[in-house]
């Protein structure tokens, strides 16, 4: 079982086996603050700071028998049905980290933890629909310090080759980008989180339109043998030729989108912008006539 799984199971477990989903996502939050390094990564999401790897992985122990998940009229419930102890499963470190969390906050309501999060940690709080129930006209002014907002139309692009959905998602809004553009022939990915339909949902909580534009990707095959940066060159070189100049229509979508001042990224796998066609759709973007906005590689 991997590591960051037994961290879960031993939350549930210190806290007698229940917790709510808020409840849990908070607590394993603040348990990560403790961390050096970090068993998940954070968005700010619906109701705050939200793992969406932790969710999956809340999941995947249920499909195997470890916990359970109950849906009610209060609210979503996660309960332990395994009865091994986790909590000595883990590292001496993070386990004292687990107590302290469970002695600081463990009599907080599900309500004063999630307004401790908040006021603590405004940044998380940026995209949260129930902020301004919980908190004072002060408090919610940071909350909006935290948010960023640039009138400049700009293109980005970004590959999510060795980073988290949650790392990902908060490039995005740092840099107030408004749309992402998938550009990949299909969009599936066997890394966690980058399949189209989790990533438009992890998109749409942080207020990011995604759009997927396959006529722009390369078909599978042709990507197979690239092992130099030769491979990558002559690929690209035949891209221009055929893929670019046949799809315009495609590219004018997105210049569009600039057009009416939106931040859009274009996205797909690679880290290393030179190994990656979206950036030779990013510099086609660039050299059509009129262009008044700025490209920046994330």
């Amino acid at each position: 079982m991997y590591y960051r799984r037994k961290v879960l199971l031993a939350l549930l477990e210190l806290f007698d086996g229940q917790l709510t989903a808020k409840q849990f996502q908070k607590y394993l939050f603040l348990f990560t603050r403790k961390q050096e390094t970090k068993s998940f990564d954070f968005l700010p999401y619906l109701y705050g700071c939200f793992s969406f790897q932790a969710n999956q992985d809340i999941a995947t122990l249920t499909k195997y028998g470890y916990c359970k998940i109950i849906d009610t009229e209060k609210g979503r419930f996660y309960e332990l049905t395994n009865e091994d102890h986790f909590l000595d499963m883990l590292n001496p470190r993070d386990r004292k980290a687990l107590l302290d969390v469970k002695e600081q906050f463990g009599n907080l309501t599900q309500t004063d933890l999630i307004r401790y999060t908040y006021q603590q940690y405004p940044y998380y709080a940026i995209k949260s629909i129930i902020a301004k129930n919980l908190l004072n006209s002060e408090e919610l002014c940071k909350i909006e310090q935290e948010k960023r907002h640039y009138i400049e139309k700009h293109l980005f692009t970004i590959g999510y080759e060795g980073i988290s959905l949650e790392t990902y998602i908060n490039k995005l809004i740092i840099n107030d980008i408004n749309v992402l553009c998938d550009v990949r022939k299909n969009a599936y990915s066997q890394k966690y989180g980058f399949s189209k339909k989790t990533l438009k949902l992890a998109c749409k909580g942080a207020d990011i339109e995604y759009i997927h534009i396959p006529d722009l990707g390369i078909i599978s095959n042709k990507r197979q043998e690239l092992r130099t940066q030769t491979d990558y060159d002559l690929l690209f070189q035949e891209y221009e030729k055929t893929t670019l100049k046949e799809n315009k229509a495609a590219l004018l979508i997105i210049r569009n989108l600039l057009d009416k001042g939106k931040r859009v990224a274009l996205t797909c796998f690679e880290k290393d912008p030179k190994q990656c066609h979206r950036t030779y759709v990013a510099n086609a973007l660039i050299q059509l006539p009129d262009t008044d906005y700025k490209l920046t590689y994330l």
